[in-house]
This record gives C-alpha cells, sequence and structure tokens, in this order.
C-alpha cells in the first residue's frame, strides 16, 4: 500500500505509464520499418532488422528518445511520421482521474519524461494533460537520460524534493533502479504499459494495473509485486 501521507513529491512518467505505450511500440517497432523498407526498396523484414539493431544499440541514452536524431539518421521526418498517427495516443485507463486527484492535493506533481521536447508536443495535442502538473520535465533539457545519475541530480536543482518523500511512477525498470541509486523511496511500475501486448511477470519492483488501484485519499488494495 502506498502512505500517502509519506509522500510530498510525485514523479510521473509519461510513455507507458499514463499514455499507453502501444502507439509507440507500433510506430517504432512496425510502422517506421515499414516505411524505411519502401523508401529504400528493402524486405520488410530485412529493414526491421536493421533498425531494431540500431535503436538497441542507442537505448538508454538520448539518442535513442531523440527525433532529430533518428530523422538526420534515417532521413525521415520522424515528427511529421508521429503526427500522421496521432490518433493512436491515448491515456491509460483512469489517468487522468488519478492526476486530477493529485492535482487536488497538497503534493507536488511533477512528468518527468525521456520523450523528445517534439514528442511531448505531439502527445499533449492529442491528449492535453499538462495543467494537472506542477512542472514538465524533459529529460532532453537536462542533457541526461533518467537511467542516468546526472538526470536527477540536475532534477534537484530545477526542481528541489526530498528523495525520502518522493514517489516515482515509471514503466521502466533501469529508470527505476537509477531512481533507487539516486534515493527516491516509493517506486512503482505497471504491470501492462503496453494495452495490446501481455502484462510482465516478472518486474522487479511493486506494480500496479491502473490507477484506480492507488488512488490518494482512499485505502487501496496491496500492491501486486511479482518475484524478484
Amino acid at each position: 500500500m502506498i502512505d500517502w501521507d509519506s509522500i510530498d513529491t510525485v514523479l510521473l512518467d509519461m510513455d507507458g505509464t499514463l499514455l499507453d505505450l502501444h502507439f509507440d511500440n507500433y510506430f517504432w517497432m512496425d510502422h517506421l520499418p515499414r516505411l524505411y523498407a519502401r523508401q529504400h526498396g528493402l524486405p520488410e523484414e530485412h529493414a526491421s532488422e536493421t533498425l531494431h539493431s540500431r535503436f538497441g544499440n542507442n537505448q538508454g541514452t538520448l539518442n535513442w528518445y531523440s527525433l532529430d536524431y533518428w530523422s538526420a539518421q534515417l532521413d525521415m521526418d520522424i515528427a511529421a511520421l508521429k503526427r500522421e498517427l496521432q490518433h493512436m495516443i491515448c491515456l491509460r485507463p483512469f489517468a487522468l482521474e488519478f492526476l486530477q486527484q493529485l492535482h487536488a492535493s497538497p503534493r507536488e506533481v511533477v512528468m518527468v519524461t525521456n520523450a523528445h521536447r517534439e514528442t511531448l508536443a505531439i502527445k499533449m495535442a492529442q491528449v492535453d494533460i499538462s495543467r494537472w502538473f506542477d512542472r514538465l520535465v524533459v529529460s532532453h533539457d537536462l542533457e541526461a537520460p533518467k537511467e542516468e545519475q546526472a538526470f536527477w541530480h540536475k532534477l534537484q536543482l530545477l526542481h528541489p524534493f526530498d528523495p525520502a518523500r518522493t514517489l516515482l511512477i515509471d514503466d521502466t525498470e533501469n529508470v527505476l533502479d537509477s531512481a533507487r541509486r539516486y534515493g527516491i523511496a516509493h517506486l512503482l511500475t505497471l504491470l501492462q504499459p503496453d494495452s495490446q501486448r501481455q502484462k510482465r511477470l516478472d518486474t522487479r519492483f511493486p506494480g500496479i494495473h491502473h490507477f484506480d488501484e492507488i488512488m490518494p485519499g482512499i485505502l487501496c488494495p496491496a500492491l501486486q509485486a511479482s518475484s524478484a
């Protein structure tokens, strides 16, 4: 259970946490390789293997999240291609209600996202939840992804918080590992970031299915924690 009386600051990831990760997985894993194959006259399977390998080599870095980087690398307007599919962007169940309750509470609510600033603009154009936050923090502005300790140190300078009284909810376990090393005491993940994929059964952090399980101000069921 979350002891909300012990939490002053809530840090929330965007993709896979507040928003359904299906849009991003479909775009990067299926749609973009298909367009890349067509542009270069390649078999789709070959294009997919090539891009997935290049993505993997950059995962966890700022380049992986940068639309500018991939636009230059692939000679494609990634932002424009994302906008063509932005109708697929959607909130996870109970995300809006959760944000509204947090906003009405005395806690500070901060979005911390590795998404590129242009990606954030595309997402907010479709599902604008920015009004429910005290601050939106983009890792590119801090010149470090959340996977690196530098991000948390720079976040502390930008928006001071007490790690012992802070909750981070994020679907990426490497990010949660980084936050734990920094000293953030309350960590939570999502068991099904992509609504079209299987639920995760091997998470190393306590997890929830939906935000109705942890609404502030009410008792929540025990968090489902999988085996370490």
